[in-house]
């Protein structure tokens, strides 16, 4: 048989590769929408099982047939709008111009500590008081099974003008949005993750490198002569040596929404999902695999660069597999 290629892994666009600041992640840039409506919503990685559809794309070559898809499962419960920021343009970076919270409850208080003083009123801001708007979503681990109570907090986009973003987010203080009020059936979404941590391995398992012969001298599994790469007086960061493995702020562009759902029991395999259990709330099926294990939070963003290819049409599905993976 003929030898298999394998070239190193270790894109330099991820660097430095060590473990996320926190379990959930973050967004650094936001497309600019034109509805007056959240930009992106939270949900919580559950597991992953297959269904049956009939393929309703034109141009693809199994159309009309029952085709199988891998799926992903994300329950997402509704996000309750803790406030919004504002934000004044200077030397081309925002900077924060006001912060109005709600009064915080028992929930966000595991979160964040109460204010002593009262605190501001959204009324009298205008849009000429600002460059930018973020409304603060906070999740509600509450409502699932798993056992988590501890809520996460960050900042979402909301589309459309000033005047839009500001009548949207004192309408909405400190109340809930759910799924359906943010993404539909067939869209692309953006998902980033913070992935499953693989803790210090070495540069075979972490770059590919190659395992050199077993008479080799000194190491077998390192990553060879370094030539220039050590002659500057210091290793350069590039080498492909031993470190974190996993654990890492990362996005996965244009996942397609199969299916949102408020009844869980069309989707629930017996004996539950594995390290996660039963689902209760709203979710959604995403086509194909999402970073990061079971129980994590994922942030679904809508798409910064929509693949135009992917033909977003809602698909007539035949049946989801419900079958326990345990083999049950």
């Amino acid at each position: 048989m003929p030898k298999a290629h394998r070239p190193r892994s270790g894109s330099m666009q991820f660097w430095p590769r060590v473990r996320a600041k926190r379990e959930y992640p973050r967004v650094r840039g936001f497309l600019a929408g034109k509805e007056a409506k959240l930009q992106g919503f939270a949900g919580y990685k559950v597991g992953m099982t297959h269904m049956i559809l009939t393929d309703g794309r034109k141009n693809s070559v199994t159309k009309g047939e029952d085709i199988s898809v891998p799926v992903t499962v994300v329950e997402c419960p509704p996000l309750k709008i803790a406030g919004f920021r504002i934000y004044k343009k200077k030397y081309r970076t925002l900077h924060p111009a006001g912060e109005f919270l709600v009064k915080v409850d028992k929930e966000l208080a595991r979160k964040l500590t109460p204010a002593k003083k009262e605190l501001k009123k959204p009324d009298s801001i205008t849009a000429d008081d600002f460059d930018e708007l973020r409304i603060l979503v906070q999740t509600q681990p509450k409502m699932l099974g798993t056992g988590k109570k501890k809520p996460e907090l960050f900042e979402v986009r909301v589309g459309g003008n000033k005047d839009e973003r500001l009548t949207f987010a004192k309408e909405n203080f400190g109340k809930e949005l759910s799924l359906k009020d943010v993404f539909t059936e067939g869209q692309l979404v953006d998902i980033r993750a913070v992935t499953t941590g693989k803790g210090f391995q070495g540069p075979v398992k972490r770059f590919g490198v190659k395992v050199r012969h077993h008479k080799s001298e000194k190491t077998k599994r390192g990553p060879g002569s370094l030539g220039g790469w050590k002659g500057h007086g210091h290793f350069m960061y590039r080498i492909a040596h031993a470190g974190q493995m996993g654990y890492h702020n990362r996005p996965d562009y244009n996942k397609q929404i199969l299916m949102i759902s408020d009844d869980p029991e069309k989707i629930n395999v017996d004996g539950g999902f594995i390290r996660y259990g039963k689902v209760k709330n709203t979710y959604i099926l995403l086509k194909g695999s999402v970073p990061g294990p079971s129980k994590r939070m994922l942030r679904l963003e809508t798409p910064i660069r929509p693949n135009k290819l992917i033909e977003q049409v809602a698909q007539t599905i035949q049946s989801i597999s419900t079958r326990s993976p345990q083999g049950r």
